[in-house]
Formats: structure tokens, sequence, C-alpha cells
């Protein structure tokens, strides 16, 4: 697949163990910060409870996924607990030529692939502040019976193995302190001298005549 490259928009991406509190984060980070926004994966697993098709995920059959993914539709794809994830490259691309900042809610395998593609996308991984901790919140959630827990436990530590590969790390022991570190990332990158040449190309052009 073709790198993606001189888009206006900048690319996020954040990657962290299922319970960690990802999207939580995310949700918060989109209300608080302007010109912000998600990129709705495709899954196959079912829908659940408060969830709407095209808002949480694009809900779709197994076959259509392969579908798309076999037609070069994805970004990027990942099978996690059986099911299938995976991000549309035309949404992605066509959200950031429009000089949207966009933030990815994937795991590490997406997130390094994407990188592969947009040199200049910023990884973020969010860690949960202890190993029991992450079971709390997973026991909390009410969605998933001992057996189901002990394989996301599992699941996150093999994750967890990766994250190193981020440009940043956040801990989520406290929510606000964590949110707070996810909006300094984005605005020191909206400040960094490239994004500035970038949108500010009239006021700079004025004051050097």
């Amino acid at each position: 697949m073709n790198k993606i490259e001189h888009t206006s928009g900048q690319l996020y991406v954040t990657s962290a163990p299922s319970g960690a509190g990802k999207t939580s984060l995310v949700k918060a980070l989109l209300t608080s910060m302007p010109n912000l926004e998600v990129s709705v994966s495709h899954t196959t697993r079912a829908m659940r409870p408060g969830e709407t098709n095209g808002v949480n995920y694009h809900f779709v059959s197994e076959a259509e996924f392969i579908g798309l993914r076999d037609a070069a539709g994805f970004f990027e794809w990942a099978r996690v607990f059986d099911h299938f994830y995976g991000t549309s490259k035309q949404g992605v691309e066509e959200q950031l030529n429009r000089g949207t900042d966009i933030i990815l809610e994937i795991d590490w395998q997406g997130a390094r692939q994407v990188k592969a593609l947009v040199e200049t996308a910023v990884a973020i991984f969010i860690l949960p502040p202890s190993t029991r901790a992450l079971r709390e919140r997973l026991t909390q959630r009410g969605q998933d019976d001992e057996a189901i827990i002990e394989r996301r436990m599992h699941a996150a530590r093999n994750e967890m193995i990766h994250y190193d590969e981020a440009d940043f790390v956040v801990l989520n022991d406290d929510f606000d302190t964590a949110l707070g570190d996810l909006q300094s990332i984005i605005r020191a990158h909206r400040l960094a001298q490239s994004a500035q040449a970038m949108h500010l190309t009239h006021v700079i052009a004025d004051l050097l005549n």
C-alpha cells in the first residue's frame, strides 16, 4: 500500500490494553480539543448495548470485511479476540486532506502499520497504573466472565510489551491528569514549526515581506 504524505491534517494513533481507559480518554479529548475527530473503525464483532452503527463502529459481516480488506480498502486491520477490526483508508485520507486532525483507537499491530504508511503519524500508548488496577477495571465493567477477563489480561501483557514503539506514553492513574497529558501532546504538535508554517502561511508571508 502506498504511503500517505503531505496532508494538511495530523494523524494521531492511540493504543492501550483493554481496560486501560483509552476509549473514555479519547471521548473526553474530542470534546475538549477543536478540529480533532476520531476515525470510526469497521469491525465484525457484535454490537454491544448502547452502541450505534456508524458512531462507535461500522458493524459489518466477516464476508464484507474480507471483501474490503482484499480490495485494499483498509488503512490498517487486525484480528483481535476472534474479530476483525480495520480503519477505512479512504475515510482517513479525506479527513486529513480537509485539514482535520484525526485520532485512531487501534491496537499495537494497527499502530505499527499506520506508522509504516504515515511517517508523520504520532503514536501514543496509554498504560494502566498496575496489573491489579487493570483487572479491577475489567471486572467492574461487567461485560465479561472470569474466563474472558483472564484472556484479556493475557492479551494486555502481550499488548503492553509494545509500549516502546510509541512516541509518547501516558499513564492513566488519574483520569484528569492523563487527559491533560493527551491535550499537551496535541497542543505541542500543533505548535511545531512544520505545522505552524502550514497554518500561518499568510501571517508569515506578511511578516517577512
